[in-house]
């Protein structure tokens, strides 16, 4: 099932990194290991609507749609617009950079964002070919 919603162009990095995590399983275990946490994402497009996704690299290693996998709670969350997550996944901005100019708010666990980077980069090579 793709997490890819065709409002949100940069959605397609969500499946990049589900295929990133699903693909073997020792680096889904390396991330879930080095994440520990759910982190979820709030896009906003540009006819101001919005959708949600999460990374849960706190227990299965997986990408969904929604706030946080059922009887859970994101440990942070990430909200910024469409094109700057389409921008950061595509390593033309970073994360702190977005976040220091008002681009990138981040809710809970500000110190486990970092943690959210290197599975952002693992991403790169697959959606760059995508966006």
């Amino acid at each position: 099932m793709s997490l890819k919603n065709d409002s949100f162009p940069s959605s397609v990095a969500f499946d990049a990194i589900n295929s990133s995590l699903q693909s073997n399983d020792a680096e889904r275990k390396s991330a879930v290991k080095a994440g520990q946490a759910i982190f979820a994402f709030v896009l906003k497009n540009i006819q101001g609507e919005t959708d949600t996704w999460y990374v849960d690299l706190k227990d299965k290693g997986e990408v969904a749609k929604g706030e946080a996998p059922e009887g859970s709670k994101a440990d942070v969350t990430l909200s910024l617009s469409d094109e700057d997550f389409g921008k950061l996944v595509a390593g033309k901005t970073q994360a702190q950079r977005l976040f220091m100019s008002g681009k990138l708010k981040v809710k809970g666990n500000v110190m486990k964002a970092t943690k959210m980077e290197p599975i952002l980069k693992k991403a790169q090579v697959a959606t760059k070919a995508k966006l």
